[in-house]
């Protein structure tokens, strides 16, 4: 007999059911006897006909499973499977009336929804639930969700406002059903602390089953875990973990008791994807490494069922989304609530645009959580030209593995530009040049009144040119080991180091990769010294906010001395260039120089780095390689790459060529030229386009998907020489120190920022409408306006709305209102209405809404048209209007409309054409 789609799909949900702990019956085959908890029984008859799948469990019908082919969309399926579960089974009694477990299944797509929740509502699930689950939610009088619409008033307590704000919101979050939940706060304004407060809720008044805390290293799971037994719980005074388990997972087995569960995002990968879990990095960060050896997606694993958790709170989540870390986050059937000081575009998307509270650094410095920072500009003619060394001197040599040394006579002339500096050639004059200057700075003119030097972290490119900078450094300032000390994955105990910087005298500076770059707190740091350059804005704010914390005076006196009266900004000391560069949202992979060459190879072979920007990357790599290569070196991997081209016919016989093939493949004009010679097309289409790239992408990878060639290039590298330059002598070009209090530090913003709007005129699509549509006409976005706020914060601006609100108060003193007020998004509207000419004084954008809106109401005869609730909403709407430009119907099921009765009390309030009137006036009132 033919078996169809659907028999397909039932073959695969019987196996799933099967692998959740449930028996797999036919009706007339029905055996409760079974030790299985729970029984599936197929084709069950109900009054309304028969089911696909009952679920029993301990003898009682508590769901139903309507099953469906591959490639069904199963939204319009809800109301067969309800009609099931609200009907009687015919023999086997309900748990409850009606069933309470309605699922949805392709067996690819699998759908739930709890029929007892406030407002039953389908989500999609990894897998069916184990029968005990279920048993355990039958058990109890209420869902989850209902719970959660209970929760008490938060009690403000100790508190800060941002992050009291910040619980308030995300409940109201949970409340609405709201799958994920993104909360964005400054570092050093007390993400962590918040987030252990809510937990402690979650556990008391949710009845929370237990909650997983993320991180994606080892030491900021350790800094978690302090947090929990830090914290003193408001109700009983005693600490959490003497009320609450709190496990720090550091192997394979979560227990059965914990509540909390700690661990990175890695480990909870390998258990997913059937790993090892003890080999395991854990500690570089998830999101500076790309994920390498047999890469699998995460299979089901029923220790470790999608039900394990209820809660998922993700630290740093703009790292954690990415590749296949993003398979952690999704296969579990859990609340998710991401942790970030830095939102990216893509952070935002993964989480549904869902940003329930949002306290930027701007703003943790005006309530003065976080410290700001000025920027120090040092330059040098190496450092921005490069260099090169006549053919016939003598150099060092240094193998980049080992660090052995050798002399070699130049054949010809070295050239090397600035980005080679510290990977291909080391300038130790540059390096020096660099440190002594910013020595004499910091002592004569940054911080001239400290005998003590002020707690430092140096940023390098990798470990061999942090070892450069920390043996330079040394010599110097004329300082021993204690005076300076390196933390990288190769120094063999850093937290202890760490742990040092923190809380000791000594070390004043410590020199790093990557390794305290993100999430490490050391508040008494007051310089930052960038000699690397960061791509990433996100990656860039992460290492700002090593220098925001602020720290009690005594405290810092402690670590720093007497003289170190009070921490009120620290200076980012740009050596690079790295505060004028174009940053931008960069993916994972291009986030930091340490994602190695090694990585970009294995992932572009097993196909986890197959695309557009890694061809472009390990074409730059190769091309890097092989300028630095002795001739010697080179002709070894080009006969590995002979022999392959004979052997497997890919032609690419030298490292040239290897190169050109990954810099083709990220060529769109070869793509288009491909695409068009393979479809016989001058106008191919985008399908065709991407087939193209995709046949590019696989000629390019086909030499180094043969493991001799690989070996070949692995040995070479590792064997591979960094030209020491002793020749060079470099010298500083100039210095620059950037701060409000400078007298050129106001027009140098207000001119740079109206320069800016006149060069981008017809580039950004919020100026593009300023200057072609009149006022009133202007029917702007919250989302435009945010493309414009990131634009500014952009180089070459590199500013931010406050900085320019206080920069035209320094010129333009009584034309300035709301100086010191926290800025909104849409302030900026005002500030390019401002710079534009069109409005003379510059007022915060709420003020004119007001004034547009009171004008507007006086003109409706308020006392005769609107009632008193009338006019509380529309105060409301006001509101709403001012901080997100419009209004429409669907904001109504958000805070603080909903708190009010939503959608439905407007409707009650208003009649549907009032309603639409109102809000089609008043949108068009607040008009930009």
């Amino acid at each position: 007999m033919p078996r169809g789609p659907e028999d397909e799909a039932r073959n695969r949900i019987d196996e799933m059911l099967r692998q959740a702990g449930w028996a797999v019956q036919d009706a007339d085959a029905y055996d409760p006897g079974v030790p299985e908890q729970g029984i599936a029984v197929r084709e069950y008859p109900f009054e309304s006909g028969p089911a696909d799948y009952l679920l029993v469990v301990d003898r009682k019908a508590v769901g139903v499973i309507e099953a469906k082919p591959e490639g069904t969309t199963l939204g319009g399926v809800a109301e067969q499977s309800q009609k099931y579960a609200t009907s009687d089974p015919k023999h086997i009694p309900p748990a409850q009336d009606p069933l309470s477990f309605v699922y949805e299944s392709t067996g690819v797509e699998t759908n739930f929804r709890d029929l007892r929740d406030p407002s039953p509502r389908a989500r999609e699930v990894f897998h069916f639930h184990q029968p005990d689950t279920l048993a355990d939610w039958i058990g109890q009088s209420e869902t989850l969700r209902a719970r959660l619409q209970r929760m008490p008033p938060l009690q403000h307590g100790t508190l800060r406002d941002c992050q009291y704000e910040a619980i308030e919101q995300l409940e109201k979050s949970f409340a609405g059903n709201h799958p994920r939940s993104l909360i964005q706060m400054a570092t050093g304004s007390g993400k962590t602390f918040m987030a252990v407060t809510e937990c402690y809720r979650l556990l008391k008044h949710a009845k929370a089953h237990r909650i997983l805390f993320l991180v994606d290293r080892t030491n900021l799971g350790k800094q978690t875990e302090k947090e929990f037994q830090q914290y003193t719980i408001p109700d009983s005074g005693r600490p959490f973990t003497q009320e609450y388990n709190v496990q720090h997972l550091q192997s394979g087995t979560i227990d059965d008791v914990s509540d909390v569960c700690i661990t990175t995002i890695q480990r909870v990968y390998s258990m997913l994807k059937g790993g090892d879990p003890d080999d395991l990095d854990e500690d570089t960060s998830a999101f500076e490494t790309t994920p390498t050896g047999n890469i699998r997606d995460v299979l089901y694993n029923a220790d470790l069922p999608p039900e394990t958790f209820d809660f998922i709170i993700v630290d740093e989540c703009h790292r954690s989304i990415y590749n296949l870390w993003r398979q952690v986050l999704e296969y579990f059937d859990a609340f998710l609530v991401g942790l970030t000081a830095t939102p990216s575009k893509q952070t935002l998307g993964f989480f549904q645009q869902q940003l329930v509270s949002e306290y930027p650094y701007e703003k943790s410095v005006a309530h003065d959580v976080n410290v700001p920072y000025e920027v120090f500009k040092i330059r040098t003619r190496i450092g921005e030209e490069g260099s090169s060394v006549d053919a016939g001197y003598t150099v060092e040599q240094r193998e980049k593995k080992t660090r052995r040394t050798r002399m070699q006579e130049l054949d010809e002339e070295l050239e090397y530009e600035a980005s080679d500096l510290d990977r291909d050639v080391v300038a130790p004059s540059q390096i020096r040049t660099v440190l002594s200057t910013f020595r004499d700075e910091v002592r004569n003119r940054l911080f001239p009144e400290r005998s003590m030097f002020p707690k430092t972290l140096v940023f390098t490119k990798d470990d061999s040119h942090a070892d450069d900078v920390l043996r330079i450094l040394r010599e110097e300032f004329e300082k021993g080991n204690r005076f300076a000390k390196k933390v990288t994955y190769t120094v063999q105990d850093p937290q202890d180091v760490i742990q040092q910087f923190r809380n000791s005298v000594y070390p004043r500076i410590v020199v790093s990769v990557d390794m305290i770059s993100t999430g490490t707190d050391v508040k008494p740091l007051e310089l930052l010294l960038f000699m690397r350059n960061v791509k990433s804005s996100v990656y860039f704010e992460q290492m700002l906010g090593r220098g925001t914390r602020t720290i009690d005076a005594s405290d810092l006196q402690a670590v720093s001395g007497k003289e170190a009266h009070a921490k009120t900004h620290f200076v980012l000391v740009d050596a690079v260039g790295v505060t004028e560069n174009k940053k931008t949202d960069a993916k994972p992979l291009d986030r930091t120089p340490s994602a190695s060459f090694d990585q970009l190879v294995r992932g572009a072979v097993e196909g986890s780095a197959r695309d557009e920007d890694s061809m472009s990357s390990l074409g730059d790599r190769f091309a890097r390689m092989n300028r630095s290569l002795q001739p010697e070196d080179r002709e070894d991997i080009e006969q590995e790459l002979s022999r392959s081209a004979d052997e497997r016919g890919h032609g690419v016989d030298t490292l040239a060529q290897l190169t050109e093939g990954f810099v083709r493949a990220a060529d769109y004009d070869e793509q288009l030229a491909r695409a068009q010679e393979k479809f016989g097309t001058d106008d191919p289409s985008e399908e065709q386009v991407e087939e193209a790239t995709r046949e590019l992408i696989d000629e390019a990878c086909a030499p180094i998907e043969d493991p001799e060639v690989r070996n070949s290039i692995k040995e070479v590298r590792q064997r591979s020489y960094v030209t020491i330059d002793d020749v060079s002598t470099d010298e500083v070009t100039r210095v620059e120190h950037e701060t409000p209090a400078s007298a050129s530090w106001a027009h140098d913003r207000v001119d740079s920022f109206e320069q800016f709007i006149e060069d981008n005129r017809d580039e950004i699509d919020a100026l593009e409408i300023f200057y072609s549509q009149p006022h009133g006409d202007r029917h702007l976005t919250l989302e435009q306006i945010r493309e414009l706020a990131r634009a500014i914060k952009q180089p070459p601006l590199e500013t931010t709305p406050e900085e320019l609100w206080q920069a035209y108060a320094r010129l333009e003193k009584d034309k300035v209102k709301g100086v010191g007020e926290d800025r909104l998004l849409t302030d900026v509207i005002s500030l390019v209405r401002h710079a534009m000419g069109e409005d003379e004084e510059l007022e915060p954008f709420r003020e004119e809404v007001e004034e547009r809106f009171y004008e507007w109401l006086d003109r409706q005869d308020r006392q005769q048209r609107f009632t008193p609730e009338q006019l509380e909403w529309l105060e409301m709407i006001k509101d709403h209007l001012t901080a997100n430009l419009t209004i429409e119907e669907d904001d109504f099921e958000y805070s603080p409309f909903e708190d009010k009765g939503g959608i439905y009390k407007a409707n009650a309030l208003f009649d549907d054409d009032e309603l639409d009137a109102i809000l089609d006036e008043l949108n068009d009132v607040v008009a930009a």
